[in-house]
């Protein structure tokens, strides 16, 4: 039975979903006004094996994963290229899908962009508006977190935090990780001169960063969902916002489960464009890595736990990968004797998928899936060196790694 670690009761809980064998999921997508990294990839990885592995234990999965292409950076970086804002982010999505396909992560069933969603946010926001959630000031909307009785109940704000003035956040996003204690911004209004607004019942304008998620959601998967996913970055700020927005709106529970994926540091250091270490898949696939094994090196361990990159390191899981392969490929092209099937070669290939689940049901956790694979190969080589694999050893171990393989894709 899969237990999974929620963010927002921050247990491990047992995953029931919704509607009996049926599975909603939103998973934080890229901001597409520049490529997305090595360190986004390793979320989008954690959630593509959390899709597989619901996949393989018999669910059928929507998947909802965003692109934004409308915050304040993608206006900010098109005007630096001298180019509008949607040849921009259009050509950062189909680099996207480029590395998706290298990586081998599964295409999302809905792939919405905050353009095509613009409608849906204005809805969301006319329905705070009337309800008291949210007001006008100087030409802009705001959100007051005031009104949400439960603001921050998933990083674990506390009221007492709050400022005893009102304060407003105007930006769709600030850096770092510490919390904007404050009403922050729904609807950019009056937006003439950026060149990229929408004429509606709120006036012109664009909607702002923190009520795109909720309403490329309304328009894919519906207002709730089972699942959603996201950086261990967007618990600071914007999920609570997401929640906020969506909750006040329907008085349901946005997600039942909140799953965060923790970052990629590059060399013991958070990556960034100011230290220059920055990886995308390309600069790997360019030394002569394979996307199997970068998707090796991102999902060999446990999602909850930060992974620190560096070449040593990636050549060294690289090889893992390829000696392990190397294994499985001297299992299968042995010649055995056609009437001989081991026992103790059935036992251990008999308990390798339950092995693998039992692990997998814990959290996600690959990297003990994986080395009990690896265990399994091992003792299995050492019996083929004794000519104790039997032809049926063989086929029923080949069968037990093409299952495994529907989750790992790395085999």
């Amino acid at each position: 039975m899969l237990r999974l670690y929620n963010s927002m009761s921050q247990n491990i809980e047992i995953f029931e979903s919704a509607e009996n064998g049926k599975v909603k999921m939103f998973t934080c997508g890229p901001s597409i006004y520049q490529s997305a990294h090595l360190g986004n990839y390793r979320t989008f990885l954690f959630e593509d094996i959390l899709l597989r592995y619901l996949e393989f234990t018999g669910y059928e999965v929507e998947r909802t994963l965003n692109f934004t292409d409308i915050e304040d950076k993608a206006i900010i970086e098109s005007n630096k290229n001298s180019t509008d804002v949607f040849s921009l982010t259009d050509m950062y999505a189909t680099r996207f899908f480029m590395d998706i396909a290298e990586l081998n992560i599964k295409k999302p069933t809905y792939n919405p962009k905050s353009s095509t969603s613009v409608d849906m946010a204005v809805k969301i926001i006319e329905r705070l508006l009337q309800d008291g959630h949210a007001y006008w000031y100087k030409g802009n909307v705001y959100f007051d977190i005031r009104s949400f009785k439960d603001f921050g109940k998933l990083s674990h704000l506390k009221s007492s935090d709050w400022p005893a003035k009102i304060r407003r956040f105007h930006k769709d996003t600030y850096p770092g990780n510490n919390w904007n204690i404050g009403d922050f911004i729904l609807w950019h209004g009056n937006r003439n001169e950026e060149g990229l607004s929408w004429e509606s019942s709120l006036g012109r304008g664009r909607p702002a960063w923190n009520i795109q998620d909720p309403a490329m959601l309304c328009d894919t998967l519906g207002p709730t969902v089972d699942i959603w996913c996201g950086g261990e970055d967007n618990l600071v700020r914007h999920h609570d916002y997401n929640i906020a927005v969506m909750e006040s709106v329907t008085g349901k529970r946005l997600s039942r489960y909140w799953l965060h994926g923790a970052h990629l540091l590059v060399g013991g250091k958070k990556m960034s464009k100011s230290r220059g270490n920055v990886i995308y898949p390309v600069d790997l696939l360019s030394k002569g890595y394979s996307g199997r094994e970068i998707r090796f090196f991102l999902i060999y361990g446990h999602y909850r736990k930060r992974l620190n990159f560096t070449y040593k390191a990636m050549e060294q899981r690289a090889q893992h990968l390829r000696d392990l392969l190397l294994a499985i490929d001297e299992l299968k092209r042995s010649s055995p004797d056609k009437s001989l099937e081991d026992t103790k070669a059935s036992e251990i290939i008999k308990e390798m998928v339950p092995t693998f689940k039992s692990h997998m049901d814990n959290d996600l956790d690959v990297l003990s899936a994986f080395e009990s694979l690896e265990d399994a190969i091992l003792e299995l080589g050492h019996l083929q060196d004794q000519g104790k694999m039997g032809k049926r050893n063989i086929e029923d171990l080949m069968s037990s790694i093409a299952q495994i393989n529907e989750v790992l894709r790395v085999l």
